[in-house]
């Protein structure tokens, strides 16, 4: 069985500009995202992007777009000599209706657990929303609630320690 680290994306990984982030210029990776990552991955950990996209179905954005913006994580990442293990979208949006994939839903969670043989007791999900925190614990994943765009180096050295040590 595999530990691992779910990122919530807008306001963990990028900047969460209080609404969507619709063009490139406006993905800014925060400072202290691909350094978590690189953490997690040094500690022996999957790591994993579950992020809502309802823009896509809005039509703000398109797919491709949305791809273009985690490439550019990716490619952070890839700087660093680091990977991410898989990234997971939900591109619906409620107002269109119901999915099983949109947080606070766990579909995404539920098929990163499957197809990677994640152990979710030494597992964890760093969200900055509550649907973050409700999306994990339906997988009995342990869910933190950080503030938007805040830093995250010691809470996951802290998180990464336990689960090391149990």
């Amino acid at each position: 069985m595999n530990k691992a680290v779910f990122f919530d994306r807008d306001g963990v990984l990028n900047k969460e500009i209080g609404d969507y982030v619709c063009k490139i210029e406006d993905f800014e990776i925060l400072p202290d995202a691909i350094d978590c990552i690189l953490m997690a991955k040094e500690n022996g950990f999957k790591v994993f992007i579950i992020t809502n996209q309802g823009g896509i179905q809005k039509e703000l954005y398109t797919l491709n777009q949305l791809h273009s913006f985690h490439q550019r994580i990716i490619d952070k990442c890839s700087e660093r000599g680091v990977t991410i293990d898989e990234i997971y979208f939900c591109p619906h949006h409620p107002t269109v209706g119901n999915c099983l994939c949109r947080k606070p839903e766990s579909l995404m969670l539920e098929k990163a657990i499957a197809k990677y043989q994640i152990d979710v007791s030494k597992s964890i999900m760093i969200g900055d929303t509550e649907r973050d925190i409700e999306a994990a614990a339906k997988c009995n994943v342990l869910g933190i609630l950080i503030q938007p765009n805040s830093d995250k180096i010691a809470l996951l050295k802290k998180e990464i320690l336990r689960i090391n040590n149990n």
